[in-house]
């Protein structure tokens, strides 16, 4: 091997070769009215868990039974944790002592 010219060894070696965007991936948001993710964007690529529903096996206690905000928007609130399933509302009253 020593005695073939050098220019026909390196042609023998492998080499890596160029990919050309063969496994780039358009994004394509399932909401039309969407954007497209950006590319600082966080994508996910399989579905997560249902949460509303108890799963043990994932270790999720589900929704049922919890308290939640039924004035709020954000995650506590019963639209979202209730998973469109309904709630029922109980009003506290708490009587505190003030200093």
């Amino acid at each position: 091997e020593s005695e073939m010219p050098l220019r026909q060894r390196n042609d023998a070696s492998p080499h890596r070769v160029p990919r050309r965007d063969r496994y780039r991936l358009q994004l394509r948001p399932l909401n039309p009215d969407h954007k497209a993710p950006g590319t600082k964007d966080l994508v996910y690529l399989e579905p997560s868990p249902g949460f509303c529903e108890k799963n043990t096996r994932l270790g999720i206690p589900g929704t049922h039974g919890r308290t939640c905000n039924d004035t709020s928007i954000g995650v506590d609130g019963c639209d979202l944790m209730c998973c469109g399933r309904g709630y029922r509302t109980d009003t506290m009253f708490v009587v505190e002592r003030c200093n």
